[in-house]
This record gives C-alpha cells, sequence and structure tokens, in this order.
C-alpha cells in the first residue's frame, strides 16, 4: 500500500498528485492533433522550451532556468528546434554579446494553433465541471502563482 498524506479527504490525491496528472492529461490533450497540424517533430521535451520562450524571444540561461532543465539539456533543445526552424538565435538588442532565442514564422505558427488548442481544452474541461467552477479553480490557481512567484505574477 503506497502511503498517503495525512489529513486529506479520501476522495482526492494530494495536491502535487493533481497537479502532475493534471499537466500530464493537459501535455496529452495538447499533443494529440500534432501530426495533423503539420507538426508531428515536435516532441514532448520541446514543450519545455515552447513554453518558457515568451513572444518578444529569451536568452537560453532564462529558458533554462524557468523551465528547470540544465543549461546543456536546453541548448540541445533549442538546437533541435532551430534545425526544425521553429526558433533561431539573433543577437540581443541589450547586450550585443548575447543571443535572444525566438520564434521563427514556423513557430509563432505553432504558437497560434497551440494557443487555439488550448482554448479547446479549457472549454472541454469547463463543460466536465462547469464554467463557473472551472473559472474559479483557475482563478484560485493564479492566484496562487501570483503570491508564491510574485516575479512572474500576473498583476
Amino acid at each position: 500500500m503506497v502511503p498517503t498524506s495525512s489529513g486529506l479527504p479520501p476522495d482526492r490525491q494530494a495536491v502535487g498528485q493533481l497537479l502532475v496528472r493534471l499537466l500530464r492529461e493537459f501535455r496529452r490533450e495538447l499533443s494529440e492533433p500534432r501530426g495533423a497540424g503539420g507538426y508531428g517533430d515536435i516532441r514532448d521535451p520541446h514543450l519545455q522550451i515552447f513554453g518558457n520562450l515568451g513572444p518578444r524571444g529569451a536568452r537560453l540561461t532564462e529558458i533554462a532556468g524557468r523551465a528547470q532543465l540544465s543549461l546543456a539539456a536546453t541548448a540541445e533543445l533549442v538546437d533541435d528546434l532551430a534545425s526544425l526552424g521553429y526558433v533561431e538565435r539573433r543577437p540581443d538588442p541589450s547586450d550585443g554579446r548575447a543571443k535572444l532565442i525566438v520564434f521563427t514564422e514556423r513557430g509563432r505558427h505553432l504558437m497560434v494553433d497551440a494557443g487555439n488548442r488550448v482554448a479547446q481544452i479549457e472549454a472541454r474541461w469547463a463543460d466536465i465541471v462547469g464554467t463557473e467552477r472551472f473559472h474559479a479553480a483557475c482563478s484560485v490557481m493564479q492566484e496562487l502563482l501570483d503570491e508564491l512567484d510574485p516575479d512572474n505574477a500576473r498583476r
């Protein structure tokens, strides 16, 4: 028998388990139409880069820090995505010695398509639990993140 967190209601898992399982389910649903959309060359580890790059690009060290990956692993994933035509390295206008990783046109198209897919997933999940409850759950998660990680707060 696997030990459980003490004091939890018997009808739910610990918050860490819930978050991990939901992230796994989210990634599975996000990935389903990949091949049909022309993105069959994207692998799950690439999501660490896409999810931490941002619209204006970022330095390799910033992406690695946000993704909680080693610099070597991040560089390997970025190199892979660059060879596939999703990102490219450009000089950082604020520091000519540094490089920014930015989306190419293909990468921007992928992000638009991914955004549309996320909207579909959110609508489906809202249908499952009810729109009001889904939005309330998202609001609570955002509030927690804003307090726990104020440097990346949405306020």
